[in-house]
């Protein structure tokens, strides 16, 4: 019985409890929040601001307004398109490849030059007054903005101060190739690159081969880099020397050199090791690309595969340095 007397004063009717009849209870909502002075929520009514609007007006207005500040916002620009690597300009750039375009006699339209010449930007302006070739002055700035199509990331081309614009890069055909090796009464020896598509291993390719004595280099219309001015920074010149054909079927194209007298040695791992294949004579060295190799119609077109002897714990090479090495073994053999 000691609780019976409290509990009811928590009841729902105790006088002397703190129930809803007490200081939370009816009358006392009715006193203080009643009905006669509490605005009511409901949907219909007018809202406390007395402003005389409704909720649903007021976001009809709203969604009006919002309507209304996206159309005066002006129509969204499509992103520039970013141009095809046969669309760009094709330039000559750094001063080794200038010169040797500048040496070779190649058709130059114009150069662009640093204003601060130091002693070798001196010798290359006056090799091109020489040869008449307009030359222009130009800042830092735009040297880097022309070079930046063909730098890597968000870097412009290694211009070094200076840039040359030149009709672009002149395309042989297969047998210009092989009429310069019967011009020098040597044996053919020809660079068939199947699929290298980064452009500086390329151009590193085509300066090996200028090195080692190659007639000529073979690449295909599709999946290959072409001579673009980043090859021909790579090459540091070397594409003023060495004659380029672009072809559509590099197998067919095989097949034609094989009928020619050609013997086709494929660059693979699993091929018998350079030193020991036979190499001698007129040969076609055919370079996979970066990743994949030789395509299997490339491979099978082959006569026999040659292999690089590694000794580290890598089991592979850049495609321009594999193809660097195997040229000079050719080389050596003879």
């Amino acid at each position: 019985m000691a609780y019976s007397d409290k509990r009811s004063g928590y009841g729902r009717n105790g006088a002397q409890g703190t129930g809803r009849s007490g200081r939370y209870g009816e009358e006392s909502r009715g006193s203080r929040y009643g009905a006669e002075d509490r605005p009511r929520r409901g949907r219909g009514n007018a809202p406390a601001s007395g402003n005389g609007k409704g909720r649903d007006a007021r976001q009809k207005e709203r969604e009006a307004g919002r309507k209304a500040a996206e159309a005066a916002k002006p129509a969204p620009v499509a992103p520039e398109r970013a141009p095809l690597e046969d669309e760009l300009p094709y330039i000559i750039m750094g001063r080794n490849a200038v010169k040797e375009a500048l040496r070779s006699g190649r058709s130059i339209d114009r150069i662009l030059v640093n204003k601060e010449l130091d002693g070798s930007l001196r010798e290359l302006v006056n090799m091109a007054r020489d040869r008449n070739i307009q030359l222009r002055e130009a800042d830092k700035a735009k040297l880097a903005a022309l070079c930046m199509p063909f730098g890597h990331g968000s870097k412009p081309g290694n211009h070094q101060g200076i840039v040359a614009q030149v009709p672009g890069v002149e395309y042989c055909e297969v047998e210009d190739i092989l009429a310069v090796a019967r011009e020098r009464g040597e044996s053919p020896f020809l660079i068939l690159l199947d699929g290298i598509e980064d452009p500086h291993n390329l151009g590193s390719i085509l300066r090996s081969a200028e090195c080692a004595g190659a007639h000529g280099v073979i690449l295909p219309k599709r999946r290959s880099a072409s001579v673009t001015a980043a090859a021909c920074k790579a090459s540091a010149g070397a594409v003023e020397y060495i004659k380029v054909a672009r072809v559509a079927n590099l197998a067919d194209t095989m097949r034609q050199l094989k009928a020619k007298g050609l013997w086709l040695a494929g660059a693979d791992m699993a091929g018998t090791p350079m030193t020991q294949a036979d190499m001698k004579g007129p040969l076609g060295l055919v370079i996979g690309s970066e990743g994949e190799g030789l395509g299997r119609l490339v491979r099978e077109s082959c006569d026999f595969l040659v292999s690089i002897p590694m000794a580290g714990h890598l089991d592979s090479l850049n495609a321009a340095v594999a193809a660097a090495i195997l040229m000079f073994e050719k080389r050596r053999q003879g």
